[in-house]
């Protein structure tokens, strides 16, 4: 700042000159209507309004001017910082009118739009299947048992009359649980717990627990040793049936077949049976139902070829049988009274059949491409 000027000449007070002023104040003015945003504006505030701009330091400089011409030097100043405030004001007014104008285009909420914008899930199809079939049973008067994923031996196989040599015991067939501080080996070091093979143990369990009658149906979890592929898989589902009271026969077991593939498939369907072997049932056979597809018109024509059941008329569906005499004396039942059937099927083969699904692998994946079709049914 410079030092009092006693004899005042205005040369010497080289900011404080008028046209020096008008050009701060010109130039202050034409920064801010240059300014396209509120950013530039502040920084163009910053450099022409703020206190180092130089009409700040102009004002500073009155102090040095002798007491008469005070006065006019700072009414000079004044009214260009006056212009220039004045000027940054408006145009900040504008700029921010501008600014919540676009903000409002591009930041709008559309609320026309539907509330529901996120996708609806769906159950996997293979629950609702297998809760589906069960549904059909519980209809007929059957209930729900269940048991343990990991099973003893005896339930899975003893009390079946899966003989001791029998392939499904072997290790290729059946996921054998190792015990505690056992070395994997022979099958002397195993502890006699597999992760059960079918639904199967759940009957046993099930008839060693009441008195016949007996008429359960069992879904679940189930495991075998197969590679992943179309038409495999390590880990599937079963539902299994088993009817046990005073004179049942192979007659009832068809009837209660009969009635679940009209249920699931149309009340025009038809079942067969096929002479088979399972040990837990004798006589044992494996059941049939009529092509849902071509109903039968396939077979020896030509013309109209289906590929779902290869122009045969019939698709296998499972396994069926009167509960062999060893079974029930195994799980303490007196077969001189009591006959039984029973019959299984696998979840993912009646969803392959129901739903035209040509690869199992689409089950297990968890792609919610496949799931979703299937809706939410409950």
């Amino acid at each position: 700042m410079s030092a009092p000027n006693k004899s005042y000449d205005p040369v010497e007070v080289e900011a404080l000159k008028p046209e020096n002023i008008e050009r701060m104040r010109d130039e202050a003015l034409a920064a801010f209507d240059a300014a396209a945003d509120l950013d530039a504006l502040a920084q163009a505030k910053t450099a022409h309004a703020g206190g180092t701009s130089p009409l700040s330091l102009a004002n500073r400089e009155i102090g040095a001017l002798p007491p008469q011409a005070k006065a006019e030097a700072g009414k000079r100043v004044g009214m260009a910082r006056g212009q220039v405030n004045k000027a940054l004001a408006a145009r900040q007014a504008v700029l921010e009118a501008e600014r919540d104008e676009r903000v409002l285009v591009e930041e709008a909420v559309d609320v026309t739009l539907p509330y529901d914008r996120v996708p609806s899930g769906a159950r996997h199809p293979l629950t609702t299947m297998m809760e589906r079939v069960a549904d059909v049973f519980v209809g007929m008067g059957y209930e729900i048992a269940e048991g343990p994923e990991a099973e003893a031996e005896w339930f899975n196989f003893d009390a079946l009359n899966f003989t001791p040599d029998h392939p499904a015991r072997q290790m290729q067939d059946t996921f054998f649980v190792r015990g505690e501080g056992q070395e994997p080996g022979s099958r002397e070091d195993e502890s006699g717990i597999v992760l059960r093979t079918h639904t199967s143990p759940v009957q046993a369990r099930t008839l060693l627990d009441r008195e016949p009658p007996v008429y359960v149906v069992c879904p679940g979890r189930v495991y075998r040793t197969d590679e992943l592929d179309a038409t495999h898989t390590p880990v599937f589902h079963q539902i299994e049936l088993l009817a046990v009271d005073e004179g049942l026969t192979m007659a009832d077991l068809k009837g209660t077949l009969d009635h679940m593939v009209q249920a699931l498939f149309g009340p025009d369907m038809k079942t067969r049976l096929r002479p088979n072997f399972f040990p837990f049932t004798e006589p044992s056979a494996e059941m049939d139902m009529v092509c849902y597809v071509c109903r039968g018109a396939s077979v020896g024509n030509p013309e109209r070829p289906c590929r779902t059941c290869g122009s045969e008329g019939w698709i296998e569906l499972g396994g069926c049988g009167m509960v062999n005499p060893k079974v029930l004396v195994a799980c303490g039942v007196d077969p001189e009274k009591y006959s039984g059937f029973a019959f299984g099927f696998g979840i993912e083969r009646m969803l392959m059949f129901r739903h035209n699904v040509e690869d199992m692998r689409d089950m297990v994946e968890g792609d919610i491409r496949f799931t979703r079709p299937f809706g939410m049914e409950i």
